[in-house]
């Protein structure tokens, strides 16, 4: 007998895919932490141009994209202006804390296999 609340349409697939992702983004510390990092230097970034105007200023959105490379330096090849720097930067962390939080996994997990493969 199935729940009269739950439904068996295409919102089954959907939340799975949505549990999974949140578990590859958010899933890990050590990615939380990195995306939280990413975050502050891109508001630094955004910021230090409009408090401060002096010569390094300009040099202030290198760092985030550094720190997001190599997808933000791709993604910033796209035509715009703060929007692409915006989400070249954003890209690029979600990427590495996806990678930073798979490996974390598997170095936690060692030889076994993993649960949710």
């Amino acid at each position: 007998m199935t729940d009269p609340g739950r439904s068996a349409g295409p919102a089954r697939p959907a939340r799975a895919l949505l549990r999974r992702l949140r578990r590859v983004f958010f899933g890990d510390v050590l990615a939380l932490v990195y995306l939280g990092l990413c975050a502050a230097l891109l508001v630094w970034a955004i910021g230090v141009p409009v408090v401060d105007a002096g010569e390094d200023a300009s040099f202030a959105g290198v760092v985030p994209l550094l720190a997001t490379a190599p997808v933000s330096l791709l993604l910033f090849g796209l035509p715009g202006g703060v929007l692409t720097f915006v989400g070249a930067v954003a890209g690029g962390a979600l990427a590495n804390a996806a990678v930073i939080g798979w490996c974390a996994r598997t170095l936690r997990r060692g030889g076994r296999p993993d649960p949710a493969d």
